[in-house]
């Protein structure tokens, strides 16, 4: 019997072992890329992503390099992340220029009804296959100008999409420390001029993860504040010590995050869950309703409305708040759906069963100011000790565009004129 037992415990022990195996690491190369002789002596623009650094992380768990850098360089007093407020919209936001409902990405997971397939941000097939993407991503811009790029998990960089992946790049996995993460961001510019990456995009997801779990306001929450404070330290420290010109940090995330109370549960209206003719996609912070028969959305819309619940508001998709750019009219891909169906702030949606998180986000940062996220810059392109009102993510494209001398190459949502100004 013992033997038995210990026989099954070696067999666990190699498939987790195989299972830990398969996590691929490595990272991924596309050969014969070369900086042209231009592009050597471009600037080089470091964008650094934290996912779920609320706006006022920095100061609140007073994050030292963090603020010494910003005060040294140019901060926003919050940057306003576009609607919904969640992860992997807003990382195609800020990469792209353009607000979800123009580049397609409207939520983690959706179902495209043309397709007739779903896309999740969990599905690496999905989230490789550059076809769901809209726009031209910043690595991509470069790349086509003969700009060398590289990326560590930006969301999406591991995809083809506009035709262009990054020079290079890694897959989507858990297994890199802030701090490693640091390490390869230095190798890459130690790389010979020639092939090495002037526009580089790094992502963390520690305080993300701490804030969902334990709550913006918990120990947990701001140890991982520390820790990307502290490698962001060595970070700067271990670029200056290479002795490279015109290094230009810009330090951003994508939303903010709120506490969620004991009483923050919405159960799914019982209509939504008893009509066959209707499917339904909760983010928690956001439902919205596809109605098969179009000419029912009205009816169904007005049985949701009747529904005696003062937790959620009822908007139909294409009378939708215009200043959120997620109407029916803004909607390029046609994946929003047909009715949305909007909970108060610090209330969620959840499925039978669900779990409520401690802290969580996707609100309009207009009316939730917890949504709103960070935005720091420093380095030789920047103005100094400078201080600038709220301004929307999608202006980040065009402004790394012009530290880099990018020719634009199509429309986009974002405005340079609102942050040319802090440029020097």
């Amino acid at each position: 019997m013992k033997r038995g037992v210990q026989f099954l415990l070696l067999i666990f022990s190699l498939a987790v072992f195989a299972q830990k195996e398969t996590v691929d690491t490595a990272q991924v190369v596309i050969p014969n890329r070369y900086n042209s002789v231009e592009a050597q002596t471009k600037p080089y623009v470091i964008m650094i992503s934290t996912d779920g650094f609320r706006y006022d992380y920095a100061k609140k768990y007073n994050a030292e390099n963090l603020l010494k850098f910003s005060n040294e360089g140019v901060q926003a007093k919050a940057m306003i992340p576009s609607y919904p407020s969640i992860t992997f919209p807003n990382h195609w936001s800020l990469i792209t220029g353009l607000y979800p409902s123009h580049h397609g990405l409207i939520d983690n997971s959706f179902y495209d009804y043309k397709r007739k397939e779903r896309y999740a941000m969990t599905n690496s097939k999905n989230v490789e296959d550059g076809s769901w993407y809209g726009g031209i991503p910043l690595w991509s811009l470069a790349e086509k100008q003969n700009v060398i790029s590289a990326s560590l998990q930006w969301v999406g960089s591991a995809s083809d999409a506009s035709d262009t992946r990054p020079t290079y790049y890694y897959h989507y996995h858990k297994e890199f420390s802030p701090l490693q993460k640091i390490d390869k961001v230095i190798s890459w510019l130690s790389i010979p001029e020639e092939k090495r990456p002037h526009f580089i995009s790094l992502y963390f997801p520690e305080v993300d993860y701490n804030g969902h779990h334990f709550g913006p306001d918990a120990p947990q929450t701001e140890n991982a504040v520390h820790v990307i404070d502290q490698a962001i330290g060595e970070l700067v420290k271990r670029v200056n010590d290479l002795g490279l010109k015109d290094v230009n940090f810009i330090f951003v995330s994508d939303h903010g995050m709120t506490k969620i109370g004991n009483d923050n549960r919405i159960d799914i209206p019982e209509i939504l869950l008893n009509k066959g003719d209707v499917d339904y996609y909760n983010s928690q912070t956001l439902l919205r309703v596809h109605v098969k028969d179009p000419k029912k959305v009205k009816t169904i819309y007005r049985e949701l409305k009747a529904e005696k619940n003062v937790n959620y508001q009822v908007y139909l998709t294409k009378k939708f708040p215009t200043y959120l750019h997620f109407s029916t009219k803004d909607d390029h891909y046609n994946r929003i759906g047909h009715i949305l169906l909007v909970p108060d702030p610090g209330k969620t949606f959840l499925d039978k069963d669900e779990k409520s998180p401690s802290g969580n986000h996707g609100y309009d940062p207009a009316i939730v100011q917890d949504m709103k996220s960070t935005f720091f810059a420093w380095g030789p392109k920047f103005k100094k000790e400078l201080v600038i009102d709220e301004f929307p993510n999608v202006d980040i494209y065009p402004l790394v565009a012009k530290i880099l001398n990018l020719k634009m190459i199509s429309p986009v949502d974002g405005d340079l004129q609102r942050l040319v100004k802090i440029l020097k």
